[in-house]
């Protein structure tokens, strides 16, 4: 039976079309679940829209639309991203699907009936672009730090509340219990520190006569949730949540490795778990925490950024040049800075000078000096089990800067030993260089593998012009060297990225 995995993106909110920090956060996830696929692993990956809330009515109003269709027009450009992106996932699940909105309900009532659901009066602060309350620690000269342009309102109203006061040691519990719980490590000393200094209870409704675009609070018709609380429960519904018998997806999968970035550590790593633990439902694996991509001083996170538009670049330079430089390019942990003359300077570096030349020189070799067949097997130069074993310990802390740079470091290895060897000499003077020759197509061979969660399609080509199908390929058996057999046939084919 094959091992199964599961992962999540956190649901972009369907009030504008996709920026590039989705494409960031969207391949991230790729890579890992691409991952997991090619070592044989049952994957389920999930992505979606997140389609209810305050911002989206207010979106819709201000086009003259329809909640629904509003959110219909945004859902189908999300999905349109995955084509863009090559993306891998299996499960897209949108928060206004009939399941979704049920097993929302079915969730309230788990909380409801553990006690932690209640009714109050109250006052607060609230940013409608963040779709949470503030305190005044939280904001600066009065306004949100994420999103500045918005005016902060101030809510007085009668909301249902959940009790997230009485996880606090559940939840320090569960951090100092798994201390890769949150990736990176920074994160979760955040998080921690954050409950350690108290909880306080969240609302998680509204009334439905001030905001009426949102799943129904059961028993009450004069609310309906909270955002967050619905929104949240998409990770275990697009499972078939609440059925949870023998042999269902939720039996199977659960529990989750999700994706978020900074701006949801909160919401993913306390408030979500908090309420599985409410509702009786085992917390998630494991939440990986990236950073925001920045341009030239401005923030461009998924609520607020759209500076860069990923259309227009998949277009110019080519999915796998833009999903190359989004991972390697770019911190996987931290904030990074995206000018399109860095872009370029990568490209030309790693994937023109580097990939794709390393590329052109093994096959043209290989064709010229062996008449196209990979020779003879030769030994391992390049310690490929320690280059596997790295790559193994990078995708598993979500370090896809780290993976790159070491797939770009063999890649600097292979030209290395081409500069120093110097085969087309040797061959003029008469000297076999079959061995060396199996070396470096052996090598590239590897690092097509290791390419393909990363740039699939490239990596793919590199697979095939040694005679090799991407599509069967084994990350468990096939990186053990010596894989390529002896008088397989090599076509070069067209150069993989060339020159700016």
């Amino acid at each position: 039976m094959k091992k199964p995995f599961y992962l999540t993106t956190t649901l972009p909110y369907v009030n504008a079309k996709p920026h590039i920090g989705h494409a960031l956060e969207f391949t991230q996830a790729d890579v890992v679940a691409r991952y997991h696929t090619l070592l044989g692993e049952d994957v389920i990956f999930n992505t979606g829209t997140d389609e209810h809330g305050k911002k989206i009515f207010e979106k819709a109003q201000e086009a003259g639309q329809d909640p629904q269709a509003y959110v219909d027009e945004y859902a189908a450009k999300f999905d349109e991203f995955k084509k863009k992106f090559t993306l891998s996932y299996n499960k897209f699940i949108r928060t206004t699907d009939a399941h979704h909105k049920a097993a929302a309900q079915a969730f309230w009532k788990l909380c409801e009936a553990n006690g932690d659901i209640y009714k109050k009066n109250y006052e607060t602060k609230y940013c409608v672009g963040c779709e949470l309350e503030k305190t005044d620690s939280e904001l600066t000269d009065g306004k949100c730090p994420v999103h500045p342009t918005r005016e902060i309102e101030f809510k007085n109203e009668e909301n249902y509340f959940f009790k997230f006061s009485a996880y606090q040691e559940k939840l320090l519990a569960l951090y100092d219990g798994q201390d890769d719980f949150v990736v990176p490590k920074n994160r979760l000393l955040e998080i921690r520190n954050f409950v350690a200094a108290g909880l306080q209870d969240f609302s998680i409704s509204r009334l439905k006569e001030k905001m009426p675009w949102g799943v129904a609070v059961p028993g009450d018709d004069d609310h309906v949730m909270y955002v967050w609380f619905d929104a949240l429960v998409n990770y275990v519904s697009t499972l078939g949540w609440p059925d949870i018998e023998a042999g269902s997806e939720f039996e199977k999968f659960w529990p989750a490795v999700q994706v978020a970035g900074k701006d949801n550590l909160r919401q993913q790593s306390a408030m979500w778990q908090a309420m599985l633990m409410s509702a009786g439902i085992a917390p998630s694996k494991q939440i990986f925490i990236h950073g925001f991509i920045t341009s030239e001083g401005m923030k461009m996170s998924k609520s607020t950024g759209n500076v860069v538009d990923p259309y227009e670049m998949v277009d110019k330079y080519g999915i796998d040049a833009v999903r190359y430089f989004l991972l390697g390019g770019m911190p996987s942990y931290d904030d990074g800075d995206w000018s399109e003359q860095r872009f370029e300077e990568y490209y030309t570096a790693h994937l023109a000078n580097g990939v794709g030349n390393l590329t052109s020189r093994i096959l043209t070799m290989i064709e010229k000096y062996s008449d196209g067949n990979v020779p003879a097997a030769a030994d391992d130069v390049f310690d490929t089990a320690a280059f596997w074993k790295g790559y193994e310990s990078d995708v598993s802390v979500f370090a896809f800067d780290a993976l790159v740079a070491r797939i770009n470091e063999f890649v600097g290895k292979c030209d290395g030993i081409i500069s120093g060897q110097k085969p087309w000499e040797k061959v003029k003077q008469g000297e076999d260089v079959s061995v060396l020759l199996y070396q470096l197509v052996e090598a590239l061979r590897h690092i097509g593998m290791a390419l393909l969660p990363v740039i699939p399609d490239a990596a793919g080509q590199i697979l095939a012009s040694v005679g090799q199908d991407a599509a069967v390929t084994d990350l468990g058996a096939d990186t053990v060297w010596g894989g390529l057999a002896s008088g397989t046939t090599v076509v070069k084919g067209e150069a993989l990225f060339p020159r700016l």
